[in-house]
């Protein structure tokens, strides 16, 4: 896949090195995993920190696949 380049936002979170889509995908759900931010018990939701908050354009709550629209947007 190509190579895309993340924003500053979204650079806070993945790095800011260009990264496929898929690799941008699975570091956002690493984070949140090792962060806490998943629910306990819908564990496809994420419940924004700070950082996730402004890449999901300010939602407190997203789902997986929320997520990956929002960052396809970016």
């Amino acid at each position: 896949m190509k190579p895309v380049q993340p924003n500053e936002k979204l650079a806070l979170v993945v790095g800011s090195q260009p990264l496929p889509r898929t690799e941008l995908t699975k570091k956002l759900c690493s984070t949140s995993r090792r962060t806490g931010c998943r629910t306990k018990k819908v564990k496809t939701n994420i419940n924004a920190d700070a950082a996730l908050q402004a890449v999901f354009g300010g939602k407190k709550q997203v789902s997986m696949f929320e997520m990956t629209k929002l960052v396809s947007r970016m």
